[in-house]
């Protein structure tokens, strides 16, 4: 007998019969605890209003995400409530399927461990409302997911790379390492002067495998889908703002899956900065082992 079938003869037993309740709990097996509990609802208003204004402001977040957000807002602490009110008031984002790539060979990426270990650089663009095209440079540290910049201009050559670079170093420091691809941009002189003269050494893809620089190329989906494809840009500078506002909520905010929903500044803080135990960077002279996912490459080529 089910405990749905178990109430309802208990009921007809007290009901019509007058039996006592505790007799009649006996007779069909069910506890007096069971048989007095009435369910209490709670009023989840204030939580469903404050998910759909976090949904409305962060359009393109998942409920994982949302989650993350009421929770530090202490809120709530059942991601599976959080996605049952998600489904409640049809909040999902909606995403078109691909179809499924053929299988192919994959190379391992390796998460570096210490911050300042390895930086990604890569480009991404968009257009203002006039139709004029501009790019953005974009460096992720890959051990905390930190952006250190994000450069919004209409040109971006090398030499505007390297005094990018030189400011990041001031706030910042340097990593020991930089991947990125084989961009005019980063295979011009001013970048291998640049990497001779500090010792940080610059490790390009292979042709054609963006995947072997994923950690930008994440971001830069994430930035796409989350700044760039949100907002109609009306100038440069109304660009630069508003890339700069959504690199700073990135950074400090917005809860990132790899890192266990914390922010990247955050996570970056327990993480700590390098030690002063683990000595300088060696020089790009130096002979280096090659890496099981970059091709090494730190002379300039010879059509530069």
């Amino acid at each position: 007998m089910t405990p749905a079938a178990r109430r309802r003869a208990l009921r007809h037993l007290v009901g019509v019969h007058r039996c006592s309740e505790r007799w009649a709990c006996g007779l069909v097996g069910l506890a007096r605890s069971v048989a007095r509990y009435r369910p209490r609802r709670r009023d989840d208003a204030e939580l469903r209003a404050r998910l759909r204004e976090l949904a409305g402001q962060h359009r393109r977040f998942g409920y994982l995400r949302l989650h993350a957000l009421l929770r530090r807002e202490g809120l709530v602490i059942n991601r599976k409530k959080t996605y049952r009110l998600y489904k409640a008031d049809d909040l999902a984002v909606r995403r078109r399927r691909r179809g499924r790539p053929p299988e192919r060979e994959r190379l391992r990426l390796v998460v570096p461990k210490r911050r300042n270990q390895r930086w990604s650089m890569d480009f991404a663009s968009d257009a203002l409302w006039t139709g004029r095209r501009f790019r953005c440079l974009c460096l992720v540290a890959e051990a905390t997911r930190e952006s250190p910049a994000l450069l919004a201009d209409f040109a971006i050559g090398g030499e505007r790379v390297v005094r990018v670079l030189d400011e990041l170093a001031a706030r910042h420091g340097l990593p020991e390492e930089i991947v990125m691809d084989n961009g005019p941009e980063f295979t011009g002189r001013a970048l291998f002067a640049w990497s001779a003269r500090t010792g940080v050494r610059l490790r390009f893809i292979q042709p054609g495998k963006p995947t072997q620089n994923a950690f930008v190329e994440s971001f830069i989906g994430r930035f796409r889908d989350e700044c760039l494809n949100q907002h109609w840009f009306g100038s440069l500078a109304e660009a630069a703002r508003i890339i700069e506002a959504w690199r700073q909520h990135y950074n400090r905010e917005r809860p990132h899956s790899a890192l266990g929903y914390e922010a990247p500044e955050r996570f970056a803080r327990r993480l700590g900065a390098l030690g002063p135990d683990e000595g300088p960077r060696p020089s790009p002279a130096l002979a280096l082992a090659p890496s099981p996912c970059y091709e090494v490459n730190n002379s300039p080529p010879p059509w530069t």
